[in-house]
């Protein structure tokens, strides 16, 4: 494998991803297909080789560009989707366009010209789980039932399930891994943690939905990469693989985590309205990552990662701080 087409490359995830290829994989050369919609970024690819990693503008749902890239390549990993679920709740058209007609496009043009493809996904499609209690509670596996709760979950598992039938109806080649919540470097600011930390770092108080007590399972971004590129060159084909990486916390941990490390009293956010719909927990169960393919998280101490975290938002306001009026400026519309 030695030509990669990375979809949504500019993004976050998938230009982590893609940045872990090149440190790790000198072989592989990538080329990135992205639509630079308001989250991809082409300074998430800014000081990569320009002899390895070639990024080409472009939609997902572009058939003729899609089958031209495709051609010539041996791997596709789809990264591209609108995924941000106030905006889906706002207008679900670009989520369906993207996740479910992007998703077939490159379906077809893998089909056609016989290449491997690996599927993003989420934990979201599972719908949620209830809140532990006496500090037990059931995760999400790869046989969970899809119950989507927004337009973008319920676009994600349509998507889903477009893969596993293109598997089984014309043998394509391919697998899904459906991930938790993910941290890191280079995630766009309407996002939860890098919201409440470029809040504090523009003066602005953080924001906590709801009673805080959601709960999400958060994994280093760079542990996910880790994990989709073992499941690209050695999963089963046909499988869904979870990842995880056993990080559950309450939002309202997270911000008082965040308040904590940047100094800042325990008080000093604001309560808002909750999000319609807003899935109570999140947990995955990603024990056949590690018995299959001996994949293991190496991000384990939360609050590291999330200082790490804070350190390149603090170091990097030259990324995030043109867009930071505009993401609370739409928040501030449905008063939260």
């Amino acid at each position: 494998m030695t030509h990669l087409l990375v979809t949504g490359g500019a993004g976050f995830i998938g230009a982590n991803f893609v940045r872990y290829v090149v440190a790790q994989h000198p072989e592989v050369q990538v080329t990135v297909l992205d639509k630079l919609t308001y989250a991809g970024n082409r300074a998430n690819l800014t000081g990569l080789p320009a002899d390895r990693v070639r990024l080409v503008v472009g939609d997902i749902a572009d058939a003729p560009l899609v089958n031209q890239l495709v051609a010539h390549t041996d791997a596709v990993v789809n990264y591209a989707a609108e995924s941000h679920n106030d905006r889906s709740l706002r207008d679900a058209d670009p989520f369906i366009q993207t996740n479910i007609v992007g998703t077939y496009t490159l379906l077809q043009a893998c089909r056609r010209f016989d290449v491997r493809y690996h599927q993003i996904s989420t934990d979201e499609v599972y719908g949620d789980l209830p809140l532990r209690q006496n500090g037990v509670g059931a995760k999400f596996t790869p046989t969970s039932r899809y119950q989507p709760s927004s337009p973008y979950s319920a676009s994600k598992a349509s998507a889903d399930l477009l893969v596993q039938a293109w598997v089984r109806s014309f043998g394509l080649r391919a697998t899904i891994s459906n991930c938790s919540n993910n941290y890191g470097p280079y995630q766009y600011i309407e996002k939860f943690i890098p919201r409440q930390i470029t809040n504090i770092l523009s003066g602005r108080r953080p924001k906590l939905y709801g009673n805080g007590a959601n709960v999400r399972d958060w994994i280093h971004v760079t542990d996910h990469a880790r994990a989709v590129w073992e499941i690209l060159t050695r999963g089963q084909i046909g499988a869904t693989y979870l990842v995880g990486a056993n990080g559950e916390h309450s939002n309202r941990d997270v911000l008082a985590l965040i308040l904590q490390l940047m100094g800042q009293p325990a008080d000093a956010f604001d309560w808002v309205k909750d999000r319609p719909g807003h899935d109570v927990r999140y947990a995955i169960d990603a024990s056949r990552l590690r018995d299959e393919l001996g994949w293991r998280p190496e991000v384990t101490d939360f609050a590291a990662g999330l200082r790490q975290t804070i350190a390149w938002y603090q170091d990097h306001p030259e990324w995030w701080q043109g867009a930071k009026a505009t993401v609370e400026a739409a928040y501030r519309q449905n008063g939260q």
